[in-house]
């Protein structure tokens, strides 16, 4: 049996932007995608702290260093820029591995998105 545990966690960066017109995802900061141990491609759940949604996306590279978190596509509708999100992702195992695994969590600063 696999249990879905925690993977990565972004906790609380801000959104930069939101762009409708694009086909869809979440653009983040090469850096934050590298620290937190996330893949591109890979899926997310992304929570908006200011308004309650949650959706799920896949992760987009942006330019490293810059702070980027952009919502893209339908999901730009669930947020606004300045919100804050926080940013997950989830892996199987099974249970025993699970006991044992340790999440990748990274506090980026709030207002810069970058690595403090």
């Amino acid at each position: 049996m696999l249990i879905e545990v925690v993977k990565s966690k972004i906790h609380r960066v801000r959104v930069t932007d939101a762009d409708l017109n694009y086909i869809g995802s979440i653009t983040l900061d090469k850096k934050l995608i590298e620290a937190s141990n996330l893949v591109v491609g890979e899926k997310v759940h992304v929570v908006n702290v200011n308004n309650g949604e949650r959706l799920e996306t896949y992760v987009i590279e942006g330019i490293e260093g810059s702070g980027e978190v952009t919502l893209n596509g339908p999901a730009a509708r669930k947020v606004q820029k300045g919100d804050i999100i926080i940013i997950i992702s989830y892996a199987h195992m099974e249970p025993e591995a699970a006991r044992n695994y340790k999440p990748t969590i990274i506090f980026p600063d709030e207002n810069s998105n970058l690595i403090t």
